[in-house]
């Protein structure tokens, strides 16, 4: 990368749908290579990195809820997606030499390390992609919520929100053709005019510690190194 990055430390949030690909449900395996690739690049720009990836390929537990389940059971089985998610994303790092760790908040030492956030600070300062699963550990918080509290607790400079939509729009692009893109926007006026973007107790979580939320398409290959030089298409969410 030519261009110097505009930030030291981010956080990408990946939603679980992209890892599905071109399926229906579950993880496509070339996508997620593809993903890997594009978080490996971002590592190699010379940015600590860390990844929270959601679920929803897999299992949902709004979803679950909504089908009757008991809403903290199905949020738990929503986390347990999110960590083999992690696990997938990890795998395909490695392969192509990028050295990662893998921190659950609900402790399973057999595949993985326990969130501590001092080693998770340690592993990003040895230039280590740190993948952060299973939510909070708690019931009734969204892998949004996770990825701005994560994105806190690390002092990153900026939460970069992958999508596979290029930014946030006036309404869903790929049903309003007349859809206009934000290319700058208040976090009063995305919880004002309920964006959904993120979750709003995300968003709240990232205006009160000034952290910026970046949205770009992570469909779009090479899309991420412009986002951290500030150039190509993208969202800020910034006051």
């Amino acid at each position: 990368m030519t261009r110097a990055p505009k930030y030291r430390r981010v956080l990408l949030k990946i939603s679980g749908e992209v890892l599905m690909g071109s399926q229906q449900f579950g993880i496509d395996i070339e996508t997620v290579a593809a993903v890997a690739e594009e978080v490996a690049a971002i590592q190699r720009a010379g940015v600590q990195l860390c990844l929270v990836i959601g679920g929803g390929n897999i299992f949902r537990g709004l979803s679950g809820a909504a089908q009757g389940m008991d809403r903290a059971g199905a949020d738990y089985m929503g986390m347990l997606a999110t960590v083999m998610n992690a696990l997938a994303m990890q795998n395909a790092l490695e392969k192509i030499g990028v050295d990662t760790r893998v921190q659950s908040a609900i402790k399973m030492d057999a595949v993985c390390e326990p969130y501590i956030r001092r080693r998770a600070e340690r592993h990003l300062e040895k230039g280590r992609v740190v993948i952060f699963a299973a939510g909070t550990g708690l019931p009734y918080f969204t892998t949004d919520t996770t990825a701005a509290l994560r994105a806190a607790e690390m002092n990153c400079d900026a939460l970069i929100k992958g999508t596979s939509v290029d930014g946030i729009y006036t309404a869903d692009p790929k049903k309003d053709p007349d859809a206009k893109r934000y290319e700058r926007i208040s976090y009063q006026e995305v919880l004002a005019q309920n964006l959904r973007v993120m979750d709003a107790s995300a968003v709240s979580l990232m205006r009160d510690n000034g952290i910026p939320i970046v949205v770009f398409s992570i469909r779009e290959r090479g899309a991420v190194l412009d986002v951290l030089a500030g150039e190509g298409v993208y969202t800020v969410v910034a006051d």
